[in-house]
């Protein structure tokens, strides 16, 4: 694994685009996922899923970024960031939670959340969602 250093200051280290992990990985730091990886990932610092990044995993991390494919929950102390052209198919737990339009989601949201006022103003735990981001109904 190749190490550099975020916009933070930290390490990051990096699953290259060629390699493919096998089975759980747990770490006090950051970590940008090029390649492949099949097991749950547990983490103190941040995940960042690049677009060539595929996980099959359970993610336990700060703050989550994916880019790429994501098969599993997220929990994440801080926020989930879902970009234009990823594709995320699990529960997603976060403080915040923003999907970019043109984003696959399927799955349950579980983050408190304010509805505008023309639909109740009320401050809701929780939510559920199952669709394409790009396709609106």
């Amino acid at each position: 694994m190749a190490r550099e250093i975020t916009r933070s200051g930290r390490q990051e280290a990096v699953i290259g685009s060629a390699a493919r992990v096998r089975g759980r990985i747990a770490g006090e730091g950051d970590l940008l996922v090029e390649g492949r990886v099949e097991g749950d990932v547990v983490l103190r610092g941040d995940l960042r899923v690049a677009e060539s990044g595929v996980l099959a995993s359970n993610v336990e991390a700060h703050e989550v970024t994916v880019a790429g494919v994501l098969e599993g929950d997220i929990v994440a102390s801080g926020a989930v960031h879902v970009r234009a052209g990823a594709r995320l198919k699990g529960n997603v737990k976060g403080e915040s939670v923003a999907i970019d339009e043109g984003a696959e989601f399927a799955g349950r949201l579980d983050c408190a959340f304010d509805l505008p006022p023309e639909l109740g103003g009320a401050s809701l735990v929780g939510g559920r969602a199952n669709a394409k981001s790009a396709q609106r109904r």
